[in-house]
């Protein structure tokens, strides 16, 4: 299912971008990140259940301590949006950590990597990064919460409906559709510049609703980006900017890949601890990709996929990883006597 939706997304950006002149790089590069995360999360999971998120946590730290020099997916204008990247970051690290401390058998090491989450969220706020602090602590009490919960499909539901709120409150932000004062408190909170690239998205999006305006193009069209002094040419909201560029079917093909990893987590073998601590890290990095453009950088889509992958993979017994080691050694014992 995942090789279905991700190919889905790669031969839809490259059909968008040939009808319009577009440029796919981006896209298929998020893709491929994803794709080679997930894979390689699968396969860590299953050899270090406890270590590879644990070196995960770790990895994703020191990348938001240096997201000041983090460069986003190919661009053709300066990039901005570090602030988002480095929430995403210190989010999807919380959870990784969360992970491999339910996944720790003996109890110090359990305390370790409990503590190790809550210093990534006190990192965050030394950090500066509020939203990465709101979302690794909102990670953390969720991971609490799911150890009392023993249906992990209402939790993912919850996670699923809690982020399609959040994209529905941009959509009705972005066309004026709220009470004056609720909706002049949130565009003090997202700045007006942010709700005018939406909307600028949305006009697009009404004009070219079946194909978008082609990947790589919303800059080049969107009032807003023509009149800033150092546009990035995102619209800093994922859903909207793949409606823009990518019509309808963009933003259904988005809303399949999150869809895919909640399916994923449900069907995971891992306990629903595990599995709910890496929806609500993943569930936050959906948020923060629906206000901000933090998905245009490639360590943020390698470390969803990564994450995703860990709390997917079955763990091998020790006999299992014996007899993998020892696999290449098939040569029958009687041949090797005299």
């Amino acid at each position: 299912m995942g090789v279905i939706v991700l190919g889905a997304c790669a031969v839809w950006a490259l059909i968008t971008a040939t009808a319009h002149d577009g440029r796919p790089e981006g896209v298929l590069l998020a893709v491929l990140a994803v794709a080679a995360g997930y894979a390689s999360g699968r396969i860590l999971g299953a050899l270090l259940p406890v270590a590879a998120p644990g070196a995960a946590a770790l990895a994703g730290l020191g990348l938001a301590l240096t997201a000041a020099h983090t460069t986003p997916g190919p661009q053709f204008t300066t990039p901005l949006g570090h602030g988002g990247a480095t929430a995403a970051l210190l989010a999807l690290s919380t959870g990784a950590a969360c992970c491999a401390a339910w996944a720790a058998r003996g109890p110090a090491q359990r305390l370790a990597l409990s503590l190790l989450a809550v210093g990534i969220v006190v990192s965050a706020a030394v950090l500066g990064s509020a939203t990465g602090c709101a979302a690794g602590a909102g990670v953390l009490l969720c991971s609490l919460a799911a150890d009392r919960m023993r249906r992990r499909a209402l939790g993912l539901g919850g996670l699923a409906l809690a982020a399609a709120l959040v994209t529905g409150a941009t959509w009705a932000v972005a066309e004026n559709v709220l009470p004056d004062g609720l909706t002049a408190s949130l565009e003090g909170q997202l700045t007006e510049h942010r709700v005018l690239l939406w909307r600028d998205a949305l006009h697009l999006t009404g004009h070219h609703p079946a194909l978008g305006v082609g990947p790589g193009r919303y800059g080049e069209l969107s009032p807003t980006v023509t009149q800033s002094l150092l546009p990035d040419g995102k619209p800093h909201s994922a859903p909207w900017q793949q409606a823009a560029e990518q019509g309808l079917v963009g933003v259904a093909l988005l809303v399949a890949v999150f869809c895919w990893v909640l399916y994923s987590l449900w069907r995971s073998p891992r306990s629903t601890t595990i599995a709910l601590t890496a929806g609500a890290a993943l569930t936050a990095l959906a948020v923060i990709a629906s206000l901000g453009n933090a998905l245009s950088f490639t360590t943020v889509t390698a470390g969803a996929g990564l994450l995703a992958g860990l709390a997917t993979a079955r763990p091998l017994a020790d006999e299992d990883l014996e007899s993998v080691l020892n696999a290449g050694d098939q040569t029958p014992r009687n041949q090797l006597e005299p």
